[in-house]
């Protein structure tokens, strides 16, 4: 795919996280909407995967730390031709392989099942050494991190160890969308300079525009050719991406349209409508009759 078909597939997952929250009623949206780029670039450019053979044996292997993102890897998945698109709206209900945070062994393709924050680190750690062990040079193991989930003391000590073990199979990205639950990151936990922190830790760090997609393809293409250590990527978001009244508020952090009214924003009832206007006219700047 090219560049300019890869934005219209990440605008298309990000109608797409509109449509499945609004349908479920509950869930979260700026984060999703914010990593909307990365998961298309990772599905559609990046990953080494087979949709219709999810279990294939040399494929790369996913881990999602902050799990309660999952309807953008969801979407991703759906649009990359793992399961049927009407599914998604099957979203967090009893019974569905969608859950609001990913269960291994409800839906092939996804590799671990994340809820508590923290642990994703460790368990793509693991995963890469056990492909050393194993002598596997080929398969890569991409970790995402959410930064308000830097507060757990556990990514730092897998931050730790996969320097010490030299595993470059590894790559993590941290989503760094500057809030959490509670509000800005730097306002509860200040992390910066985060950079700095890393690379004391012993890894290689990257940072991009996460919005770019040449810049976050580049950087997985970097990583892979960096066998001296592991490589950190810090790819900057905007929580809430392509959503104005949602963009930068942590308030939307959890929360669907429909459910949360603050100052300046649509009524409820008009905020899904008015949230898929403005994806499908690229915030006005597309045209038509239709609109």
């Amino acid at each position: 795919m090219t560049v300019k078909q890869l934005e219209k597939t990440a605008n298309l997952v990000r109608q797409d996280i509109i449509k499945m929250l609004v349908e479920a009623g509950s869930g979260h949206s700026a984060g999703p909407l914010g990593m909307a780029d990365v998961f298309t670039a990772l599905y559609f450019e990046v990953l080494n995967h087979r949709p219709k053979q999810p279990d294939w044996p040399e494929r790369d292997i996913l881990v999602l730390s902050n799990g309660h993102i999952v309807p953008v890897r969801y979407a991703a998945m759906a649009r990359a031709g793992y399961f049927p698109l009407k599914e998604l709206l099957t979203l967090r209900r009893f019974g569905s392989r969608l859950q609001g945070h990913p269960e291994r062994t409800k839906l092939p393709g996804l590799e671990t099942t994340s809820g508590p924050l923290g642990s994703g680190l460790s368990q793509a750690a693991g995963l890469a050494l056990a492909l050393r062990m194993d002598g596997n040079q080929t398969r890569r193991i991409v970790a995402l991190l959410g930064d308000g989930e830097l507060d757990e003391g556990n990514v730092w000590e897998a931050a730790m160890l996969v320097p010490k073990y030299r595993l470059h199979n590894l790559t993590a990205l941290i989503d760094r969308n500057n809030i959490q639950i509670d509000g800005p990151t730097e306002s509860v936990m200040p992390l910066e300079n985060l950079r700095a922190k890393w690379e004391a830790f012993g890894w290689h760090v990257l940072e991009i525009d996460g919005h770019n997609m040449a810049e976050i393809i580049g950087a997985f293409s970097l990583a892979r050719a960096i066998v001296e250590q592991p490589t950190l990527i810090i790819a900057h978001t905007i929580p809430g991406k392509g959503v104005d009244y949602m963009e930068y508020d942590f308030h939307w952090h959890g929360n669907p349209p429909g459910t949360l009214e603050l100052a300046g924003d649509p009524p409820k009832a008009e905020q899904a409508k008015a949230a898929l206007h403005q994806l499908r006219t690229l915030g006005g700047r597309i045209r038509g009759e239709h609109q």
